[in-house]
């Protein structure tokens, strides 16, 4: 028996059948699948880390993971990854979302896709309390501390500050208290926690009111996936309307909690905020 051989059209929808598996349409594939892998830090606290007594991963973010996938009616699997390899697992399809208190900037919207954001986080400059009511332009120009690599450090040259940089942010906080800047830059809840453990140290910390910079915090998933992204976003808003972020929001980081953090904006499309990314 003679076996026949391709048409020639066969042959030429090949190259679009391969295609067309490549680029499956990842909703669909969640929905098929009753489905949905959220990937999440292994170990940072408050957001994923070990439970000590259950062992099992819990944070405000495993909490956002289980609200969505709630709100998507599917079941969770959570992918546990490191900082590092965050946006990789995204961009290789290891899970179909990533909620990672998750930061837009340059680099990152051109490697994945960001949902509406559901808080805006802030670069804060903590500075000793003397100077706390001079406003950020005092400061240009001047020795700023920042652990290096960071969004912290991009903020400092932003501001036109002298960025004085350290592999790790305890070093960062030793340059401003031993006066070798006359600032420290981190995020709000980084800075609200360090204020208050150096006053214990007998240290008076301050934050300048303005921000060094904006970070809109998102939900990272694959570039062209419009009908998951479309998704992700009617889920956080209903998430948000009904009361269920900001539940989280205040078990993990709210104004009981040691970070003392205040919830101010709603989920909105990132094109309606008024920020200047960072690389």
């Amino acid at each position: 028996m003679t076996m026949k051989r391709p048409t020639t059209i066969g042959l030429a929808l090949l190259p679009l059948l391969a295609i067309s598996a490549a680029h499956a349409d990842m909703m669909a594939n969640i929905k098929s699948s009753g489905e949905l892998k959220c990937a999440v830090y292994s170990d940072v606290p408050p957001f994923s880390s070990p439970d000590p007594k259950t062992r099992q991963l819990a944070g405000m973010d495993i909490d956002l993971c289980n609200a969505l996938a709630k709100q998507m009616n599917v079941k969770l699997t959570l992918v546990p990854t490191s900082v590092e390899a965050r946006i990789a697992v995204i961009a290789t399809g290891r899970a179909d979302v990533l909620i990672a208190n998750l930061a837009y900037t340059k680099t990152r919207g051109n490697q994945i896709q960001f949902s509406d954001p559901y808080y805006v986080a802030r670069e804060m400059l903590l500075v000793k309390a003397p100077l706390a009511d001079k406003p950020l332009s005092y400061f240009k120009g001047k020795r700023i501390s920042a652990t290096k690599g960071t969004t912290s450090e991009q903020s400092i040259h932003i501001k036109g500050g002298k960025a004085v940089t350290f592999q790790d942010s305890a070093s960062a906080f030793l340059a401003l208290e031993q006066n070798k800047s006359v600032g420290f830059v981190t995020n709000t809840m980084t800075g609200i926690k360090t204020i208050s453990q150096a006053k214990k140290d007998g240290i008076n910390l301050a934050m300048i009111k303005e921000p060094m910079a904006l970070e809109p915090i998102g939900v990272g998933m694959k570039r062209d996936e419009p009908a998951l992204l479309a998704s992700v976003n009617s889920s956080l808003k209903a998430m948000d309307d009904d009361g269920t972020i900001d539940k989280i929001w205040d078990t993990w980081i709210g104004p009981n909690t040691e970070y003392k953090m205040v919830r101010e904006e709603r989920v909105q499309p990132l094109s309606s905020l008024k920020f200047e990314p960072l690389e």
